[in-house]
C-alpha cells in the first residue's frame, strides 16, 4: 500500500486495505480470470461499482477490520507478484511515453476496432500549448493488469490512459453500456489519470449531450473527428503528469517521503523502522529516481538527467540494487535518446520525430570535463537543445557516452539478475541494450546480451508465448546479423506452433515460420540459385529444414505444396542424398504425385511470396545435345539463280562491325542446314542417369520456339548409374520459318518439366537455330535389276537408296528401267538426271550410260501417288587406243604382266551414280509460294537429290596373257590365251580368227626386252600365237 503503515482508526485501516495495490491487483486478476459479464447492480453488501474503492464483482467485503487483514495477507502470500507477460518489443525511447490502453467494450467486430485503432494510433505525439516540450504516446490494445502494479518502479509500465470503443444502437442500451466502460476502468483504476468512451451508432437525445469522457458517433465511416478527440485526451494526460511531477519534484521539508515499493517488496518492509537514515535514504533514492522517470515523460530531458544521477548516488549508498538497476536504465533511456534521436525501435521511433529537427552533431556532444547544471524546463526546444552554452554543457555533463550507455546497461542487468521475480525487468533491459548495440554496429556485445536474454527464467511460459519469445529473438538476432542464428530460434518457434501439448497444432503459422528460416540457412527456392557455382550453406540442414516443409505442408492439405518442396529436394540436394535416401524421396514424391502431379505452373502462397516451378534437370543428367540433319535423300539442295547471283542485298555497305557482329552472334547458334516444313527432325542428346536404380522417363519431348511444331514423345527406361546413353528426340515442324530448340520436357515420378538448354550447367551443344523451308517433294525410286550382293558407300558419303548390279561384256549393252513414284504431298515439277563414274580409271572408257527424258517429262506434273518411269541404256566398251602406261594401269588394276598366269578371270567394276533431281514446281502453278525462301542468305529454290548406285561388272574376253623371253634380238613372243562366253555360258573352239593390231608397245631394261599386244578376236574360243619384229628398239 503507499504511504506508511497505517495507525490510527481501525475505520481508516480498513478503508485504506480495500484501495492497496494487492487487493487492486487480486480484484483485477479475478475479472481477467472470470468471463466478461455485464454487472448491472452491485450484490448486496458492496459498494456501488463506479465507487474507485469499490469491490466490483468480487463479492462482499470482510465483515470485520480482523477478517479483511487476514485477507489481505492471504491475497499478499499467494499472488505472484513477477510480472508475467514480457513486452519484447521495448526498446529505449519507450521510457519517455506515456501508455495508453485501447480496449473494445461489448461486441464490437474486429474489423471496426482496428480501423478507429489504426486512427488513434495516428496520433503518437504532441507539441505541448505554450510549451516547447512534445508528448509520446504508447497505445496498446492488451496490457496485462499485473504489469500495471509496476508502474511506480517504472513510470512508462503504468496505464494512464484508458480509450475504449463500443457499439449502441438505442437509448435502452446505454445504461448497461456505460456501466461496462466503469466496470473496465476498474481494471486499470488506480493508475488511469483519465478516460474516454468512443460510441457508434447511438442517435438522439442522449448523443447530442456534451460530455468531456463520451464522444458519440452515428457510424464507423462518419467520424472525422477522432483525431482531434485524441489529441484534447492527451492535452489532459499532459495536465494530471505535470502535476504529478510538481507534486513529487517539490521539497517537502519535515514531510516523510513515502516508500515506494514494487509489489513483491510489500511483505518485506512490514515492521522497518520508518525513522532510521537507512530507510530515509532508500525512500529519497526511490523518489528521485520515480521523478527522473516523470520528467522523461513530461519532455524534460536535461532535468531527468540530473534525476537519474542524483538517484544512483543515493541508491548505491544503502545497497538498494533493484532500485539503482531501474535508475541506471532510467539514465541509459535518456542518454539514448539524447544520443539517437532517429529511436532505435525501427520505424516506429523514427516516426516521433516527423516535424521536428533532428541534431546532425547528436553523437558528438560528450564533453567530459563540464560542470553539472539543472536546467530550467520551459528553455528547451522540441528537439531538446537550448542554445544557451551553460545549458549544452550541463546536458553533455550528466548524459552518458555511447560507450558508457552499455557499461551501465550491463550493471544495471546485472542488479536485476539478483531478484528472481525481476525476470522480466532483466529481459526486457536486454533487449533494449541490443537494439543500441545493433545501431552501435556492435554484433558480438550485442549476441552476449541476447545469450543472457535466452537463459533468463520466467515463470512457465504458454506455448503462445513460448512462440512470441522465440519469434522476437530471432528478429533480434537478424538485427545484428547474426543470420543463421536468427534461423534457428526461428525454427524452433515453429516447432513450437506445433507442440504436442496443443489441442489444435497451428500448422500454417509453422510453415510460415519455417519460411522465413530459409534465407538464415542459404536456402533459396528458386532452383537456379542452385546452378551458380558451388553449394552454399550446410546440407544437411537444409534437407531437414526442406522435410519439415514438406511435412508442414502436407498436414496443412496442400499437397502440390508437397510435391513441390519434394521436388526441390530432389533436385538440389542430389548430390548430398545417399543411395537409400534417394530411393525414400522418390518413393515418397510418387506417392504423392499419384494424388497431385507435378506441374510448372508457379504456386502462390498467402503472404505473397511466389514458389517457381522445378524442373528436373538431372533426372536425367543431360551432357551433349545435337541437331541432326535430314536424312540425304531428304536434304535441300539450293538451285543455282537463273542471274548467278551470289551477293546479298541486305546492306548497301562492304563491311559494317555492327552486322559483322551480329552476324557472329547469329553464327554460334544458328547451324548451316536446314529442315524441311513436315518432315520428320531430329534432335540427339547424350544422357546419363545418376540413380541408383533404373530410371523410367516419360514423355519426353523437344521445347521448341520460332515456328509451329509437333513433338513427338517418347518414352526411355535408362539402368541404373548409366554411361552417357543416346537418345533421340524427334518432332514435325508445321511452319515455315527459323526455329530454336530451347530445351525438352519430361515427366519423371509424376512431375512434369521443362528443361530449357540456358539453364542445364555443363551442356555442349553444337547450335540450336534451324531454318524451316517450306514443304519439297519426295520422291522413291525402283529399278528392273537386282539389287547388289556387295554394299558399296561413295567416298563423297552421299547416302544411296537404291544399290543394283549387273554383268556385262566388253561391247555388251543393256537397258535399266527406272521407276519414280512421288511418295510425297507436293506434285514433283521438273527432274533432272545426271550420272558420275566413281572409278579412278575413267580414262580408259567412254560415254557408256544414254536416256531420253522426253517420254518421262511428258508425265509432269507428277502428282502425289503417282508414278512414272524412264529407260537407261548401259553399253561398255573399251578402247586401248593411243593410251599411254597400259601395262602400268593394268597391273594397278590385278592384272599380272610378270608371266604368271592368274587364277580367276579379271573384273573391273564400274560404278556411275544416276542422281534423280526432282524440282520445285514454277510460280505459275503456286504463285509466289517460293519467292522468299533463302537458301544461305541468297534468294532461290530449293530441290531434292535422290541416288541410285549401279555397278557394273566387265567381264573381260581374255583370262590369261604373259610376255615369253625372246630367243632373238628381235624377235618377241607374245601369248594371248583368250576364253569367250556366249549363251547358254559354254566354251567353244573355231577354226578361223581376224586378228587386228591396235597398238605396240616396247621397253628395254639392261638388255631384256617385252613386247605387249593387246587383240580383238571376233570368235572366241581359240589361241592365238603372233610375231612381231622390232622396227626399232
Amino acid at each position: 500500500h503507499d504511504g506508511p503503515s497505517h495507525k490510527g482508526q481501525p475505520a481508516q485501516a480498513q478503508a485504506r486495505a480495500r484501495t492497496s495495490p494487492a487487493s487492486r491487483a487480486l480484484r483485477s486478476w479475478r475479472r481477467s480470470q472470470a468471463p466478461r459479464v455485464t454487472v448491472t447492480q452491485p450484490e448486496k453488501g458492496g459498494t456501488p461499482v463506479g465507487d474507485p474503492g469499490g469491490w466490483a464483482s468480487a463479492g462482499p467485503p470482510p465483515r470485520s477490520f480482523t477478517e479483511e487483514v487476514k485477507f489481505e495477507l492471504r491475497a499478499l502470500r499467494d499472488w505472484d507478484f513477477k510480472m508475467s507477460v514480457p513486452d519484447y518489443m521495448q526498446c529505449a525511447e519507450d521510457h519517455q511515453t506515456l501508455l495508453v490502453v485501447v480496449q473494445p467494450v461489448g461486441i464490437v467486430s474486429e474489423e471496426n476496432f482496428f480501423r478507429i485503432y489504426k486512427r488513434i494510433c495516428s496520433v503518437s505525439q504532441i507539441s505541448v500549448r505554450d510549451s516547447q516540450r512534445v508528448l509520446y504516446i504508447r497505445y496498446r490494445h492488451h496490457y496485462p493488469p499485473e504489469n500495471n502494479e509496476w508502474g511506480d518502479f517504472q513510470t512508462h509500465r503504468k496505464v494512464v490512459g484508458l480509450i475504449t470503443i463500443t457499439d449502441c444502437f438505442s437509448a435502452k442500451d446505454w445504461p448497461q453500456t456505460f456501466e461496462k466502460f466503469h466496470v473496465q476502468k476498474e481494471i486499470y483504476g488506480s493508475t488511469l489519470y483519465d478516460s474516454r468512451l468512443f460510441v457508434f451508432g447511438l442517435q438522439g437525445e442522449i448523443a447530442e449531450q456534451a460530455r468531456t469522457d463520451v464522444a458519440f458517433y452515428p457510424n464507423y465511416e462518419d467520424c472525422q473527428t477522432v483525431e482531434k478527440r485524441i489529441e484534447d485526451f492527451i492535452e489532459s494526460l499532459f495536465i494530471v503528469l505535470e502535476s504529478k511531477r510538481l507534486d513529487r519534484a517539490t521539497d517537502k521539508s519535515g514531510d516523510k517521503i513515502p516508500l515506494l515499493c514494487v509489489p513483491f517488496e510489500k511483505k518485506d518492509f512490514v515492521g522497518l523502522d520508518t525513522d532510521s537514515r537507512h530507510y530515509k535514504k532508500r525512500c529519497q533514492g526511490r523518489m528521485r529516481k520515480h521523478v527522473g522517470d516523470l520528467c522523461l515523460q513530461a519532455g524534460m530531458l536535461q532535468d531527468s538527467l540530473v534525476h537519474y544521477h542524483m538517484s544512483v548516488e543515493l541508491l548505491r549508498s544503502v545497497n538498494d540494487f533493484l532500485w539503482l538497476g531501474a535508475a541506471l536504465e532510467g539514465l541509459c533511456s535518456a542518454s539514448v535518446i539524447y544520443h539517437y534521436p532517429g529511436g532505435t525501435g525501427g520505424k516506429s521511433g523514427a516516426r516521433r520525430f516527423q516535424g521536428s529537427t533532428l541534431p546532425a552533431e547528436a553523437a558528438n556532444r560528450h564533453r567530459p570535463g563540464a560542470q553539472e547544471v539543472l536546467i530550467d524546463p520551459g528553455a528547451l526546444t522540441t528537439n531538446g537543445i537550448n542554445p544557451d552554452t551553460s545549458t549544452e554543457i550541463g546536458r553533455a555533463k550528466n548524459c552518458l557516452s555511447p560507450e558508457d550507455i552499455i557499461d551501465k546497461y550491463k550493471e544495471a542487468i546485472s542488479y536485476y539478475s539478483k531478484y528472481k521475480n525481476a525476470g522480466v525487468i532483466e529481459l526486457e533491459a536486454c533487449i533494449k541494450a541490443v537494439r543500441v548495440l545493433a545501431i552501435q554496429k556492435r554484433s558480438m556485445e550485442a549476441s552476449e546480451f541476447l545469450q543472457n536474454a535466452v537463459y533468463i527464467n520466467l515463470r512457465q511460459l504458454s506455448e503462445e508465448e513460448k512462440i512470441q519469445r522465440y519469434s522476437i529473438l530471432s528478429e533480434l538476432y537478424e538485427l545484428i546479423g547474426f543470420h543463421r542464428k536468427s534461423a534457428f530460434f526461428k525454427r524452433v518457434a515453429a516447432m513450437q506452433c506445433v507442440a504436442p501439448s496443443i489441442a489444435e497444432p497451428g500448422w500454417r503459422a509453422c510453415y510460415k515460420l519455417l519460411l522465413e528460416t530459409l534465407p538464415g540457412y542459404s536456402l533459396s527456392l528458386d532452383p537456379k540459385d542452385f546452378s551458380r557455382g558451388t553449394h552454399r550453406g550446410w546440407a544437411a540442414v537444409q534437407m531437414r529444414l526442406l522435410h519439415e516443409l514438406v511435412y508442414a505442408s502436407r498436414r496443412m492439405g496442400n499437397p502440390a505444396l508437397s510435391v513441390r518442396h519434394l521436388s526441390f529436394l530432389l533436385q538440389t540436394m542430389l548430390d548430398f542424398l545417399s543411395d537409400q535416401e534417394k530411393k525414400d524421396v522418390t518413393q515418397s514424391l510418387e506417392n504423392y504425385t499419384s494424388k497431385c502431379p507435378g506441374t510448372m505452373e508457379p504456386i502462390a502462397l498467402p503472404g505473397g511470396l511466389i514458389l517457381p516451378p522445378v524442373p528436373f534437370t538431372k533426372l536425367p543428367i543431360v551432357r551433349h545435345v545435337k541437331l541432326l540433319n535430314l536424312p540425304a535423300s531428304l536434304r535441300p539442295h539450293k538451285m543455282k539463280s537463273l542471274l548467278g547471283q551470289n551477293m546479298s542485298t541486305k546492306s548497301p555497305f562492304i563491311y559494317s562491325p555492327i552486322i559483322a557482329h551480329n552476324r557472329g552472334e547469329e553464327r554460334s547458334k544458328k547451324i548451316d542446314f536446314q529442315w524441311v516444313q513436315g518432315d520428320v527432325c531430329e534432335v540427339q542428346l547424350m544422357v546419363y542417369n545418376p540413380m541408383p536404380f533404373e530410371l523410367r522417363v516419360e514423355n519426353m519431348g523437344l521445347l521448341t520456339s520460332g515456328v509451329e511444331f509437333e513433338s513427338l514423345p517418347a518414352a526411355l527406361s535408362l539402368p541404373a548409374e548409366s554411361g552417357l546413353y543416346p537418345v533421340t528426340l524427334v518432332g514435325v515442324p508445321q511452319t515455315t520459318g527459323t526455329i530454336t530448340v530451347n530445351g525438352y520436357h519430361t515427366t519423371v515420378f509424376g512431375v512434369f518439366s521443362d528443361c530449357l538448354l540456358d539453364n542445364l550447367p555443363g551442356i555442349k551443344t553444337s547450335g540450336s537455330t534451324v531454318e524451316v523451308i517450306p514443304a519439297l517433294p519426295r520422291l522413291q525410286i525402283s529399278t528392273s535389276l537386282p539389287r547388289s550382293a556387295h554394299s558399296l558407300q561413295p567416298s563423297s558419303g552421299d547416302e544411296i537408296s537404291t544399290n543394283v548390279s549387273v554383268q556385262l561384256y566388253n561391247g555388251e549393252s543393256q537397258q535399266l528401267i527406272i521407276k519414280l513414284e512421288n511418295i510425297g504431298m507436293e506434285p514433283l515439277e521438273k527432274l533432272e538426271v545426271t550420272s558420275k563414274v566413281l572409278t579412278t580409271k575413267e580414262k580408259l572408257y567412254g560415254d557408256f550410260l544414254s536416256w531420253k527424258l522426253e517420254e518421262t517429262l511428258a508425265q509432269f506434273p507428277l502428282q502425289p501417288g503417282k508414278v512414272a518411269t524412264f529407260t537407261i541404256n548401259i553399253k561398255v566398251k573399251l578402247d586401248f587406243s593411243c593410251q599411254e602406261n597400259l601395262l602400268q594401269d593394268l597391273s594397278d588394276d590385278g592384272i599380272s604382266v610378270s608371266g604368271f598366269p592368274l587364277s580367276s578371270p579379271f573384273r573391273q567394276v564400274v560404278r556411275p551414280r544416276v542422281e534423280g533431281k526432282p524440282v520445285n514446281p514454277p510460280e505459275s502453278s503456286k504463285a509466289g509460294d517460293y519467292s522468299h525462301v533463302k537458301v544461305s542468305g541468297f534468294a532461290g529454290g530449293t530441290c531434292r537429290a535422290t541416288s541410285g548406285l549401279l555397278q557394273i561388272y566387265l567381264l573381260h574376253a581374255y583370262s590369261q596373257f604373259g610376255c615369253l623371253p625372246c630367243t632373238f634380238f628381235l624377235i618377241f613372243w607374245q601369248l594371248f590365251p583368250v576364253v569367250g562366253l556366249e549363251a547358254p555360258r559354254k566354251p567353244r573352239q573355231t577354226c578361223c580368227a581376224k586378228r587386228v593390231a591396235r597398238g605396240l608397245w616396247a621397253s628395254t631394261s639392261r638388255g631384256s626386252c617385252w613386247l605387249s599386244r593387246e587383240v580383238y578376236t571376233s570368235a572366241p574360243g581359240f589361241w592365238v600365237f603372233s610375231t612381231w619384229e622390232a622396227l626399232a628398239v
